[in-house]
Parts: structure tokens; sequence; C-alpha cells
């Protein structure tokens, strides 16, 4: 059973907003994308190894802007880590016994850490640059079990402040994240991505979305009661994949409710099969930083809780 925590090296991942629209309550940590790391080491460090003592035996890295790529070191900033560096770092974590898998966010929502390439979408160069990405963090991780594409939130509602929105539509998207997990799957890899293109598009996913796919819908709420119409079609995509044959590693967060995770579990058990159900993510979207050091730490907690609750060890 995967009990999986996210943590981001590179945090990146919004375009700034036109001043008029700037109400993100997390603005001064999200807006604009920055020119420095927004990552201390002394922090991933003490996290890394705090990791064990809550039973998390998956990191999901969130790489981004976060090494220098020896394919395109243009998309490093200030601070961003060797691929040498990242490569111990990588070791630790297998040696407390943690399984690490790449990250690397392609949604049009998500995708500044890729420079001037994420205004160069579904063009010639971006297919090759992120082909170049993907194979290379690939080798960086001696050939994971999984490597996470992200796909979430490519929506005009989710981009319409700011200060540059794409958004594919039909078989662009389709096609480009084909290309994807093509790129992963050629060189023996699953791919993973986030289920929320399934909430507004359920005949189309479920009829194009390919098995090998492995899913995280998401649903960071408290509320778990399917007559709800306000939220049914998050929670309900949980049993909507289920139907639909797919395996699925479920994601809460403490973003708003420390409650979230115990309850995306005790939910996605009763409703998931074993067979379909690899384990649980847990999500905090704050950087690596030591002002959200305690967030960190509760969302670690939440998972120990809930494992000890509803999972023997």
């Amino acid at each position: 059973m995967i009990w999986g925590y996210l943590i981001h090296l590179g945090y990146n991942m919004w375009e700034d907003h036109g001043p008029e629209h700037r109400v993100h309550p997390d603005e001064r940590i999200d807006y604009p994308p920055r020119t420095r790391l927004r990552c201390k080491e002394e922090v991933w460090d003490f996290l890394i190894e705090k990791l064990p003592d809550y039973g998390i035996n998956l990191l999901v890295i969130d790489i981004g802007e976060g090494i220098k790529y020896e394919s395109h070191p243009e998309l490093a900033i200030e601070g961003s880590w060797s691929v040498e560096k990242f490569k111990n770092k990588l070791k630790r974590i297998r040696e407390l016994g943690i399984e690490p898998i790449p990250k690397l966010n392609f949604s049009t929502a998500h995708d500044v850490w890729l420079g001037k390439y994420s205004r160069m979408v579904s063009t010639d160069i971006y297919y090759n640059v992120c082909s170049d990405l993907i194979g290379e963090v690939i080798d960086i991780f001696d050939k994971p079990r999984f490597f996470h594409l992200g796909m979430d939130e490519e929506t005009y509602a989710h981009q319409q402040y700011l200060l540059y929105a794409v958004v594919r539509h039909s078989d662009l998207w389709w096609h480009d994240l084909y290309f994807f997990v093509n790129e992963v799957e050629k060189r023996g890899v699953k791919a993973w991505v986030w289920s929320d293109y399934i909430w507004h598009h359920k005949e189309e996913f479920l009829s194009k979305m390919p098995r090998t796919v492995i899913q995280s819908n998401w649903y960071y709420g408290i509320d778990f009661d399917l007559s709800n119409e306000k939220i049914s079609r998050y929670i309900s995509a949980y049993i909507e994949l289920e139907e639909g044959g797919f395996k699925q590693i479920p994601t809460g967060s403490n973003h708003s409710y420390f409650e979230n995770f115990e309850k995306t579990v005790e939910f996605c058990k009763k409703n998931i099969s074993s067979e379909n159900l690899l384990g649980f993510l847990q999500t905090i979207w704050r950087p690596t930083v030591k002002e959200w050091l305690e967030n960190h730490i509760k969302g670690m907690e939440a998972v120990k809780l809930a494992r000890e609750k509803y999972y023997k060890y």
C-alpha cells in the first residue's frame, strides 16, 4: 500500500495575475514566478528524515525548475540544484526506505517552470524539449516505477486572470496527453496524472483515457456526501474511476482541512476495490521553506493517523 507525500523542489507553477486580480490568499508565495529557488535545503533535509516516522513510503518530487537539466540548462534559476546534488538526495531518500517518484507538470495552468517553452505549447520545439526532459528525469531517477505528468486544472476558469493563458481543448489536449504518456511508457515507466479532467468530460475521459495511466483524483474538503450537488462531481469521480477499471492513488491535502486526508482514506477504502486502490497521496501545496514547516509536519501527521486507523502496518 502506497502512503505518499508530495514535496516541491521547484515551485514556479503559476503565471502572474494582472494587478487587479491578485486575490489568491497565498499570493506572496505563489505569484509571480520567482527567479530564485523557493526550496531551502535544510528544510528539505529535515522533512526527508522525518518521512519514515509517519509511515510514508513514497515521495513524489515536483521538480520543475529545481534542477539544472543537462539537456536544457536554460530552465535553471538561481539556486537550482545540480544533477549530481539531486542524485545524492535521491540516494538518501532510498536509504530511508522511501521510493522517490518524479513529477513534471505539463498542464498549461502550471507550466511556468518551462520558461519560454511554456509559451510554445504544442509546437515541434515544445515536444522536443518535453521529450528531452522526460528522458533525462527518468535517467536521473534510474527508471522510476511511476512518472507524474500533472495535467490538472487546464481550464479557462483557472487561468482567466493570468497575464498569459493557454487552454488546449478536445483532441489537442488528448493528443498532447498521449504524447507525454508515450514518452514515459516507451522508457518502461508508468504514467500518472491528476484526474480532474473527468469532472467536466466524464464520457470522453472514460472512453479515451488509457487504462495504463495511474489516476489521482483529488478533493480537499471534509464533506463526502454524494447527495450534495455542489461537491458530488469531485467525490463521485473516485467511484467513476473504479467503475472504469482504473488504478488509483486518491489524493488529499491539509490545504484547507487537517481532517481531509483521513476522510479521503475512509471514503475511498469503501468505494474502491483493493485491486485498484494502490494507495494514497498527501499534498501540502506549500513550498519547502521554514515558513511552512508546521504545515508539512501536520500533513505528515494526517497520513500517520489515517494509516493507523484504517490499515495495519
